[in-house]
């Protein structure tokens, strides 16, 4: 993981990382796995220099391992800094999720504590993301906590040092080695574990007894429990097969229990979800996914997850409960389908309307002309900015990182915006794009805009058309009819608008009898025939209670375009609307 353009990383990189966190796993002891631990770091992460730092039991932290420098190793490894000292720095600087990043303006007030630190002398850095020789940058260590999240007690602390780009990590780099701390602390759990477990074998010959005593009470718990239970494989060619399930998960899937032998978790999991059993993690994974029955229906659970560890081989067999959520998740649904939907209707509302529409357009105009791109580079970086790119030789910080006491600490420009992931469209796609903040960076737009046709005539532009539609004459039926007639006349009009538009267009109901069409991919010849072909479904007769009633319908189309809000888009689309209904007499509007 050298210099990835993120978010675009090479699958060797994430080869590389999964084979040193796979390593992890497989070393013998504890110390080994200290060792690998910090090596994994300098091999599959890209720093220089990496060093665990171990809680002891006293809660001090002593240097366990380092990697990258048999001088600094020599010199500081064994060493102890007080917990306090940790805790300070732990409490400092910037966070990055899980990590602590402390820059060099702020972390040379650590220089003279406790702590064990390797000084070496380099360069200041010439751009402003550019590592400098006293940033100091931290990856806490938590025992594994309920759900999979690292929010146990300190476990321990890695330090990194001197990126091998030469730059502050960005989000990908950020993301890994926080993963990688995760998977390091379970890491260490489990050779405690297995050390603690092989110095209880003799013990355990004399509580042979005792042993099956409890095994029998876990039979008992597991065969009579009210929910479902299972234990299945872990590792080998059968990882993941069902081993052993009790009456109430059989029950439930409605299954006996010599086919469930027949399959794994993955071959049960409905297809969308597959995604959800994959990430969901061993060792205290918590996942709410659907299940298949065996008369083909789908019920949704609950999967907690727990290890059954052997003290010489490791984790073998993986118990997991499964709890009925049906009912829950139906009433979640409804509800969340209430929230976004017309009552009377069933079409989205304004609310869902509106965030439909915004996640189509961002809050900037269009990219910036070719050759401004360039320019603002240069404004930010200066003339040398390629220059800037080469990797100077910074010193280490904490075991160490920190920068020799006489260094000068110069102030770094604020960083440029970072990358927020942007959801493209209905369709699910995603780009990346910056925050709003204007700067320098905004030029490099990764960003599909949405755009229109710019003039009155087609000219071959497509983009997102929304049509307002008003019904004319609407007032007179809830006048003379009642407004049972006039909402059995607008379930009609929904359902004449959504017949008449395509798969995966929106016809929402703004309010009233306003109601409004999100249409992608039209040109301007396409949008007005569009709204004429669903006035004339609208003027149609709509026959209530024996009655044949008409409503007319004026319709103006907006274009939806980034730069724009989605109140804007609206309300633009509204004012053409009212323009074409007075363009039109009176007396041939409720006629279309």
């Amino acid at each position: 993981m050298e210099t990835e353009s993120e978010p675009y990383v090479r699958l060797t990189t994430l080869r590389q990382l999964h084979q040193v966190m796979a390593d992890m796993n497989t070393a013998r002891s504890l110390a080994d796995t200290l060792q690998t631990v910090a090596d994994g770091v300098v091999n599959g992460l890209g720093y220089e220099l990496a060093c665990v730092n171990l809680v002891r039991p006293d809660g001090d932290l002593v240097v366990a391992a380092l990697s990258g420098n048999s001088a600094a190793e020599a010199l500081i490894t064994g060493r102890v800094g007080s917990r306090a000292s940790w805790d300070r720095r732990l409490n400092m600087g910037e966070a990055w999720g899980d990590l602590r990043f402390i820059p060099h303006t702020e972390g040379w007030v650590l220089d003279e504590d406790d702590v064990p630190q390797w000084y070496t002398d380099g360069p200041a850095p010439r751009f402003e993301d550019e590592w400098h020789p006293s940033d100091r940058l931290f990856a806490p260590m938590y025992t594994p906590g309920a759900g999979g999240a690292s929010c146990g007690e300190l476990l321990g602390v890695i330090s990194v040092d001197r990126p091998r780009n030469g730059r502050r990590p960005g989000a990908w780099g950020r993301e890994a080695l926080q993963m990688y701390a995760f998977q390091a602390a379970i890491a260490i759990s489990n050779a405690r574990l297995r050390a603690n477990m092989q110095r209880a074998l003799v013990r355990l010959e004399r509580e042979q007894q005792a042993l099956r005593a409890s095994e029998e009470s876990f039979r008992q718990a597991f065969e009579y429990a009210p929910s479902g239970m299972a234990i299945a494989e872990m590792g080998g060619d059968q990882h993941g097969r069902i081993l052993r399930t009790n009456d109430a998960l059989c029950r439930l899937l409605g299954r006996p229990a010599s086919a469930m032998r027949r399959y794994a978790f993955s071959d049960l999991v409905h297809p969308e979800d597959i995604g959800t059993l994959l990430r969901t993690s061993a060792e205290g994974g918590r996942a709410e996914l659907r299940l298949g029955r065996r008369d083909g229906t789908y019920v949704w659970v609950s999967l907690r997850n727990s290890v059954v560890a052997d003290a010489a081989d490791g984790p073998r067999f993986l118990l997991t409960h499964v709890e009925d959520i049906e009912e829950r998740k139906r009433r979640e649904l409804q509800l969340a389908h209430r929230a976004s939907h017309d009552a009377l209707t069933g079409l989205p509302n304004s609310a869902e309307l509106r965030s439909r529409l915004s996640a189509r357009i961002c809050q900037r105009p269009q990219a910036l002309p070719a050759g401004a791109a360039a320019d603002s580079m240069d404004a930010t970086f200066g003339e040398n900015f390629g220059d800037g790119l080469t990797d100077g030789f910074g010193q280490y910080g904490d075991f160490g990182i920190a920068q020799h006491p006489s260094a000068q600490h110069p102030a770094v420009p604020p960083p440029h915006p970072s990358f927020d992931a942007y959801e493209a469209g209905g369709n699910g796609a995603h780009a990346f794009d910056f925050h709003a903040a204007t700067g320098p960076y905004d030029a490099f737009d990764h960003h599909v805009h949405t755009v229109a046709p710019e003039s009155e005539r087609d000219d071959g532009t497509k983009g997102l058309a929304v049509l307002f539609c008003d019904l004319d004459g609407f007032k007179s039926i809830n006048d003379r009819f009642g407004h049972n007639a006039g909402d059995a006349v607008l379930i009609e009009v929904a359902r004449r608008l959504s017949r008449g538009v395509r798969d995966g267009d929106t016809v929402a109901r703004l309010g009233g009898d306003e109601f409004v069409v999100l249409a992608d991919g039209l040109g301007r010849a396409d949008a007005q025939d569009l709204a004429v072909r669903l006035r004339n479904e609208i003027i149609q007769p709509i026959r209530v209670d024996g009655r044949a009633m008409r409503v007319g319908a004026s319709f103006g189309i907006g274009w939806a375009r980034c730069g724009m809000t989605a109140d804007e888009v609206l309300k633009s689309a509204d004012e053409r609307m009212y323009v074409e209904k007075r363009s039109r007499p009176k007396q041939h509007r409720r006629a279309g």
